[in-house]
This record gives C-alpha cells, structure tokens and sequence, in this order.
C-alpha cells in the first residue's frame, strides 16, 4: 500500500512540474520585446551563459534558467556563436535555439575587379570582425560574397578569400585550352586582371582575352589603360583622364611603355576573367575601342581600328565630351 502511495506521489509531482512547466514556458513568460542577437562566446559554460542573458536583460533569473535547464532542457550541450532570439522568445525557446539553433552568418562581398587595397579597407572597416591584416597581395583574392560570424578575426576570414582564389585557379588551370598565350598560373591571373579591367560585358571576356593573347604572342605593347592608371593609384579609380606624361611613364606595370604582361596582376580578378584568359575566343582581333553603348568594337588591322575609333570620336563629340 504505501509503495503504491510513494509511485502516485511522484507520479503527482511530475505531472505538476509538467503541468507548471506547460502554462508558464517552464519558467515564466518571455522578456524579449523585440528581435535580439545574442552572442555566446567561446568556451561557454551554461552558467555563465544564463548570467549573461540575465545581466543583458533576456531572462529573468539565471538562477530560475539553469534550473529548468537541468531539468527539462535535455543533455545537448550549447554552441558558440552569435544567435537571432525573436520577440516573444520564452526561455524554454532561448535555450532551444542555443542549443540546436542556426548560427547568425554575416557577408562581406568583394566585386570582380576590386583592388587589394580596397579589399584591406573593406575588412578593416567590417565593424564585426576583429584583429588587422597586412593589405593582401594583388590578384590573390578570389571576388565572391564571404560568410562570417561576429568576432571572427579578419586574418580568417582572408585566408578563406585567398583559399578560394589558389584553389579556383588550380581547377582551371588544370583545364586550359592547349596553346594559350600565358604559360604560368601567374600569368593567367596577370592577364585576367586587365581582362577584368577592361569590360565589363560578360560576353566580351574570352573575345578581349582573345585580342590580348595575340598582341602577347606577336610582341606588340599590350597597350592597356588600367595598366598606366595601377601604379598611380594602386588600382583604385582615377577620377579623371589619364595624361600624356602617365602614358609615356616607364614602370613595371605600364603597357605602353613596356612590351609583355605588366610585372603583377593589377586587380583581383573574377573567375569569369580567369576562364577566359584559359579559354579565350579565336580571333585574329588586336584592336579595340568603345562602342558608346558600354562594350566594344573590335579589330583585326590597325585601318580598320581607326576607322572605329573615329566613330567613337563623333558619339562623344555628339554627347558634348570633346
């Protein structure tokens, strides 16, 4: 009799705590009046976790959460990272999410043709990332979008882009076209950086690759305006037409003055650049002017060129730019 008094006694507490548990979200209704990011270090132990979301205002007693943590919460243990706790959220549903939630990711984008010392100002100036880097070196960053968590140190998050970049290459590399006019994985990343400065029309990637591989197989000065502008400002825009004497500058960079590929990639090309430069279109093409309409015209003798550049002269003549 009295063991079966001692069984409907528990049995009588576990479905109070139950019923307990039910009505009030385990301990209490929710403090959170609007969506917030709540960030658990590294090395957390739920303890100091339940007083930093009780001194941050989430819960109500950390002393209440690590109770019912032990009790109802299960044995899963609580990640590291920073997570999104929506309004409403009662602290049954906050321990829920840190322990089986998706971490908050964060981006940060580098476009085609951005410089290095562009992509050292972007990490530097990404609030959310922490430590310094040394400005990368150019055309060793693959453009792309960059997922990370807050307090990720930004030499990480610069390894990956670079990463990203040295196994890109190797993956085309391996697949080139028989051949082409570079003959390194260097090269291929110099050439694709004037590619990538040069148009921004996808489909005339592989037919300026194409105009550039014959002038570097002829021996012709490439002659390349971004090449004239990168030692002026490191890639960055000019803001204004280029001079006489910038063009006549003798530099390891500058195109006109010097015959072959500059002395280093002048931009962090994309990989659209790169396959073209390791795929560019047969032609017997090695002139080029702008077309007035964002691309180019293109040709194969220097007649021919200047009859191009002439039209090109009367649109902006028409457009009041000369």
């Amino acid at each position: 009799m009295r063991r079966g008094y001692l069984v409907a006694a528990a049995l009588g507490a576990v479905l109070l705590v139950m019923a307990f548990a039910s009505t009030w979200g385990w301990w209490g209704a929710s403090r959170i009046e609007k969506d917030a990011a709540f960030v658990v270090p590294a090395g957390s132990s739920l303890t100091g976790v339940a007083a930093k979301l009780e001194k941050e205002g989430l819960i109500g007693s950390s002393e209440s959460f690590l109770l019912w943590s032990k009790l109802l919460g299960g044995r899963d243990p609580i990640k590291a990272g920073e997570f999104l706790l929506p309004a409403g959220t009662p602290p049954s549903g906050i321990l829920d999410i840190l322990q089986h939630g998706e971490v908050i990711r964060r981006f940060v984008t580098i476009p085609e043709g951005m410089p290095s010392i562009m992509v050292w100002e972007r990490l530097m100036a990404e609030p959310l990332l922490t430590g310094t880097v040394p400005m990368p070196e150019e055309g060793s960053v693959l453009p792309e979008s960059y997922d990370f968590e807050r307090g990720e140190s930004r030499a990480a998050v610069l390894s990956r882009m670079q990463k990203a970049m040295s196994d890109t290459l190797a993956e085309l590399w391996a697949k080139r076209a028989p051949g082409i006019a570079v003959k390194t994985p260097r090269e291929a990343i110099i050439l694709a950086s004037i590619v990538e400065k040069e148009t921004s029309v996808p489909a005339e990637h592989r037919m300026v690759a194409g105009l550039y591989s014959n002038r570097v197989r002829q021996g012709m000065p490439l002659q390349a305006d971004p090449t004239i502008i990168y030692p002026i400002t490191k890639g960055k825009p000019l803001g204004r037409r280029i001079r006489q004497s910038e063009i006549r500058a003798v530099n390891g960079y500058n195109t006109y003055t010097r015959v072959g590929l500059p002395e280093g990639p002048i931009t962090n090309p994309g990989r659209a650049s790169i396959e073209a430069v390791l795929n560019p279109a047969t032609t017997n093409a090695l002139y080029m002017v702008a077309n007035g309409e964002g691309g180019h015209v293109f040709a194969d003798t220097l007649a021919e060129h200047n009859r191009n550049v002439a039209r090109w002269f009367a649109i902006r003549r028409a457009r009041g730019e000369m």
